[in-house]
């Protein structure tokens, strides 16, 4: 029997829901309390699933989102998640005949780029993603770190507060201030109400018991918000009695440096915590040097994190900011026919055009190292060292160079 690809029917959704949790090795039980809790989140018009005799052997879904790029400015984006294929159907290129499909339908939507979270790092460059933005996560090894624990916190020069809250203020306070956020980090990414009704388990599809976070808040002096942790902590002693228990970050805003500082001095300042895991950050975050001695943060993981495909040359070009001024016409070539062309990039730090040409092209790099560059983390330089870029003016990857970097590296703090 043929393999049939199809946008799902609500009937559909518990089977397409157990394939995804067979793909992610979860086990293959679907709860209606699961189905309740997600259902009414998921565009089933976006949700694809790969049938064999009736049964779902592959899944793929994509929902709306903005992506911020660099310089501030919010970008339509095609957010591709629960990507699976089961292990008795692979290699029959399914999830080819799903990217095709929804790669598609973004472009005639009018989305700018497509995103996703890659668990893989070889599956998604074939597709034209390139790997955008990197993470980072450290462990602090908290008597090290140096922190006077006389000193009170906030730290003085700090005229602010921190408050512990509960999960309902953080749903009231949580949206804004990580809409201050997003609006200042590329790299960043849209939440939705339920984002926030996760997180603070107010929404609980795992049947598994919840366990509540403990959240704090810096107001600044005038007792605005300006900064968010959410942390969890674990109970264990030594043999002779002396704490050693570890506090795990689920989530970090700030959108100053002052709260920042502020807000690992607080998690690093409560009793019993003798180490810290930081969450997932940007490479170049602030927090090991926050420290007094740098040294106790140690990296745990670095990794690969957020990949961009570019549907739209034009508009994703003209939407970032450009540190210096220059000139570069790009021969992009795409296998898929979505965003390929040669096109003529004019930019200062006062703004970007970006105009299909038929005059000679100075780089000629795939759709997939245009992803890659977006966002502002790699080095053009690099690139065509490594023979992704090539250079066709001479002189090319120098202007790239200056054009494409961005001051700091950008950051994406969500998986979807």
């Amino acid at each position: 029997m043929s393999l049939d690809l199809r946008t799902l029917t609500e009937s559909e959704y518990p089977d397409w829901l157990r394939a995804v949790h067979t793909g992610f090795l979860q086990p293959p039980v679907v709860t209606e309390r699961e189905v309740a809790s997600r259902l009414p989140h998921v565009d089933l018009a976006r949700t694809r699933g790969v049938f064999d005799d009736g049964r779902c052997v592959a899944t793929f879904r994509s929902f709306a989102q903005e992506l911020t790029a660099v310089g501030g400015a919010p970008v339509r984006a095609d957010a591709i998640s629960n990507v699976t294929v089961s292990p008795t159907h692979r290699r029959r290129g399914l999830l080819g005949r799903m990217m095709a499909d929804d790669l598609a339908e973004a472009k005639e939507r009018g989305d700018v780029v497509a995103t996703l979270i890659s668990a893989e790092y070889p599956i998604y460059g074939r597709y034209g993603f390139g790997p955008a933005a990197w993470t980072t996560e450290w462990e602090i090894d908290v008597p090290r770190a140096g922190f006077d624990p006389r000193r009170p916190v906030p730290a003085p020069g700090d005229d602010g507060r921190i408050d512990l809250v509960t999960g309902a203020e953080v749903r009231k306070l949580g949206p804004a201030l990580h809409d201050r956020l997003r609006a200042r980090q590329h790299g960043a990414i849209s939440r939705d109400a339920r984002w926030w009704d996760l997180s603070t388990g107010e929404d609980r599809p795992d049947p598994a018991p919840w366990t509540e976070p403990f959240y704090a808040v810096h107001r600044d002096a005038d007792g605005e918000p300006d900064g968010l942790i959410f942390y969890r902590a674990n109970e264990q002693w030594s043999d002779t009695k002396q704490p050693l228990n570890r506090a795990t970050v689920l989530g970090h805003i700030a959108v100053n440096p002052v709260a920042e500082r502020a807000l690992w001095h607080f998690v690093c300042s409560v009793d019993w915590v003798t180490s810290v895991r930081t969450g997932y950050r940007a490479p170049d975050d602030l927090l090991p040097l926050l420290l007094p001695d740098p040294r106790a943060a140690r990296v745990v993981t670095h990794a690969d994190w957020l990949w961009v495909r570019v549907l739209d040359v034009v508009r994703a070009l003209e939407a970032r900011a450009y540190a210096v001024p220059g000139t570069l016409t790009l021969d992009v070539h795409d296998a898929a026919g979505l965003a390929g062309g040669r096109y003529r990039l004019d930019a200062s730090p006062a703004g970007a055009t970006c105009v299909p040409t038929t005059q000679d092209a100075d780089l000629a790099l795939d759709v997939r190292e245009l992803g890659t560059l977006y966002l502002g983390d790699e080095s053009p330089a690099r690139l065509a060292a490594l023979g992704r870029v090539e250079e066709l003016t001479p002189g090319a990857v120098a202007t790239a160079e200056g054009m494409f970097r961005a001051a700091r590296r950008p950051w994406c703090p969500d998986v979807f």
